[in-house]
């Protein structure tokens, strides 16, 4: 499966969270979601919860992660559910959060994201979508590699988005500190990012059994992703709700992907690759808002890639 040709499965654009874990067992898998307080990071860390996995809920906002984990524990029965306190904004915490882990770690949802936000800088000087969406999940991941090479054949889950075809990553200009800002080039820079990260932890970890996958959920309306997207102008037209560009997707739909690459069988070994809709995704083609663009699998951009956040974080503090 490892080869070159594309990696398909049974399920599809309208498959549930539950149904592609369905008959899997996962006593005794250490699981962390980001972003696992709303949308579909709460859906994937249910699904996670049903198969009787025990799941870290890493979020900003603990009051809506404790509503969500209430909802999971009464739906699934698993009380093994907890939350902590992440904001992948803030390198600091992000370094409190793996000094706090203690143990393996089975399965890591890159989850949590922001999109198409007015401009905003980190203290450091970042653009607030790249530190987020790609700086953020670089440096907790990288910080629980070990957590991770422990697990045993430990898999890594990237979020990214169809958004990654809207920006390859401007090397030269990264935060947007002499072009223009806009919220939609940043936003697909992050998810390119997202995905080259894939990549190239693929390559560098697989002699510790990691693998680590990229995907893009689908459209799903009425998440707190979406929540800027009133405070800014000229979004692209595959992005308006009355697109017929993209399809809508419900958040079980929409994390169905995400478990999919966490948990199933079928995709033991496979790394480094960007799925949608449950399949491994086709190269882009001009004018169809699906697949995936070849500058977001370039090794040489994730290799380029993962030296710049190397530096970017090394100079934190």
């Amino acid at each position: 499966m490892m080869g070159n040709s594309r990696v398909t499965t049974p399920f599809g654009a309208q498959s549930t969270a539950s149904e592609v874990i369905a008959g899997l067992d996962l006593t005794g898998y250490r699981v962390i979601v980001t972003g696992g307080g709303s949308g579909i990071g709460t859906e994937t860390a249910r699904a996670l919860a049903g198969a009787n996995a025990e799941v870290t809920l890493a979020v900003r906002n603990i009051e809506a992660a404790k509503v969500a984990a209430e909802d999971i524990v009464g739906d699934t029965g698993n009380n093994k559910i907890h939350i902590a306190p992440l904001d992948l904004a803030d390198q600091a915490s992000i370094v409190a959060f793996v000094a706090d882990w203690h143990g393996p770690v089975h399965i890591l949802v890159d989850n949590a994201g922001i999109m198409a936000t007015p401009e905003l800088r980190t203290p450091q000087g970042w653009e607030m979508q790249f530190a987020t969406n790609h700086l953020g999940h670089f440096a907790l991941t990288s910080g629980l590699r070990d957590s991770l090479a422990a697990a045993g054949n430990a898999r890594v889950v990237v979020v990214s988005s169809v958004g990654h075809l809207n920006g390859q990553i401007v090397f030269d200009d990264i935060h947007f500190q002499r072009r223009p800002y806009d919220p939609w080039e940043a936003y697909g820079q992050s998810k390119t990012a997202n995905i080259l990260f894939a990549v190239e932890a693929a390559e560098r970890w697989a002699a510790d059994g990691i693998t680590v996958n990229a995907l893009n959920p689908g459209r799903i309306p009425a998440t707190n992703l979406s929540r800027h997207i009133g405070e800014v102008q000229s979004a692209p037209a595959s992005f308006e709700p009355n697109s017929t560009a993209v399809s809508w997707k419900t958040p079980v739909q929409g994390a169905a992907t995400s478990v999919l690459l966490a948990t199933s069988p079928l995709l033991a070994g496979v790394s480094g690759r960007y799925f949608e809709d449950c399949n491994e995704a086709a190269p882009h083609q001009p004018g169809i808002r699906r697949g995936v663009a070849a500058y977001a699998l370039d090794p040489g951009n994730a290799a380029r890639l993962w030296q710049v956040s190397l530096d970017a974080l090394a100079g934190r503090r």
